[in-house]
C-alpha cells in the first residue's frame, strides 16, 4: 500500500501574514490544502482568492476559540456563551467547552458552514481550531453536529481512524480512554459517510526549547521516511515576516519556520526519496464509506439538529 501525505495548511484567514504565506504555498503546489476560518479578520481576503482562483482543495476549519491578545475575533452567530467579557471568542478550549452553550455551538458550525458557501467556496473537507470541539477539557463533544454538517455535503473531516505510535504527541495521549473514544468516533464517522484519514502526525506548536530552524527541518523529514502505510495528515500554519505579530504572537517564527520549510529544496527532496505522494482530501472523499445506516443517520440528525 503507498504511503500518501496530505499537507494541510491550517488558519487561513486568521491574518494577512497568514494569507499571504498560505496563498503563495497554495498557487506553487508546495502543500495539499488550506482550511479557512470563517470568524478571524482575514477571512474575506482569503475567501476572496479562493472564489477568482476557483480552489478545490480549500476546507473549513470550524473555529471556536481566539487564542491571541493581537489577533481576536468574535462568533458569526453573536451569542454570548460564546465569547469572554471581551466580546471575543474563548482564549482556551476549557473555557470553550465549559462556557459554551450547546445550541449555540450547534449554530455556530451551521453558520460558518453557510459563511463559506455564500463567499462561494467549494469545500474540499472540514477540521477544527485547536481541537475545540473533540471534547478533551470536559469531555462535552461537538464532533457529532460536525460530521452531521459534513455528511450532508459529502465532506472528509480531519480525525484519524488510528494511532500512530510511532508519533510523539499521539503516543502521549494514546490510553485505553483515548482508543474507546476513538473507536466511537470513528463507527460514527462511518455511520454518516465522512472520510477520514488513516493516521495524523502531529509536531510541537511553540518553539521548543534550543530548536532552531535546521533542527526542526530534520524532525519533519524525518517524519517523511518513517510514514506509515495509508493516508496520513499533517498540518503547519506558515506565516510570512511580520515584525508587529512576531512581538505579540507567541512563536510566531515558528510560523514562518513553517512557511519555509515547505519551500525548502530539502523538504521536497526528502518526499521524493521517501516515495511519499502528497495528495489532497479528494482522495479522502473518493474512499469515504457510505452511510450504511440510515436509519441511524436520521436519528443522528433528530439528536443534534438546533
Amino acid at each position: 500500500m503507498a504511503r500518501k501525505l496530505i499537507l494541510n495548511c491550517d488558519d487561513f484567514g486568521q491574518s494577512p501574514a497568514a494569507n499571504e504565506a498560505i496563498i503563495h504555498l497554495l498557487e506553487e503546489r508546495k502543500v495539499s490544502s488550506a482550511t479557512i476560518m470563517a470568524p478571524a479578520p482575514g477571512f474575506e481576503q482569503a475567501a476572496a482568492w479562493a472564489r477568482r482562483k476557483g480552489a478545490d482543495n480549500v476546507g473549513l476549519h470550524l473555529t471556536f476559540t481566539s487564542e491571541y491578545d493581537a489577533i481576536r475575533w468574535p462568533s458569526l452567530t453573536g451569542h454570548p456563551s460564546l465569547h469572554d467579557e471581551s466580546g471575543h471568542m474563548y482564549h482556551t478550549v476549557a473555557e470553550f467547552e465549559r462556557g459554551a452553550d450547546p445550541k449555540a455551538v450547534r449554530l455556530e458550525i451551521a453558520a460558518q458552514f453557510e459563511a463559506a458557501r455564500k463567499a462561494g467556496l467549494s469545500l474540499s473537507h472540514a477540521d477544527n481550531h485547536m481541537g475545540s470541539l473533540y471534547g478533551t477539557a470536559t469531555g462535552r463533544t461537538y464532533l457529532p453536529q460536525a460530521f452531521w454538517q459534513c455528511s450532508r455535503r459529502g465532506l472528509p473531516f480531519r480525525m484519524f481512524r488510528r494511532f500512530y505510535e510511532k508519533d510523539a504527541f499521539m503516543a502521549s495521549i494514546d490510553n485505553r480512554d483515548t482508543r474507546r473514544a476513538l473507536t466511537q468516533v470513528v463507527a460514527l464517522a462511518d455511520t454518516l459517510g465522512v472520510g477520514l484519514p488513516d493516521y495524523l502526525l502531529s509536531h510541537p506548536y511553540h518553539l521548543e526549547e534550543g530548536e532552531t530552524y535546521e533542527s526542526f527541518r530534520a524532525m519533519m523529514i524525518a517524519k517523511l521516511y518513517d510514514l506509515p502505510e495509508g493516508i496520513s495528515e499533517t498540518y503547519i500554519h506558515p506565516a510570512a515576516e511580520d515584525e508587529e505579530l512576531a512581538k505579540a504572537v507567541p512563536s510566531w517564527a515558528k510560523r514562518v519556520w513553517e512557511y519555509r520549510l515547505a519551500l525548502d529544496d530539502d523538504f521536497g527532496y526528502a518526499l521524493k526519496d521517501a516515495a511519499v505522494e502528497l495528495i489532497d482530501y479528494r482522495h479522502v472523499q473518493r474512499t469515504r464509506p457510505r452511510s450504511r445506516l440510515k436509519a441511524a443517520a436520521r436519528l443522528a440528525k433528530t439528536l443534534i439538529s438546533p
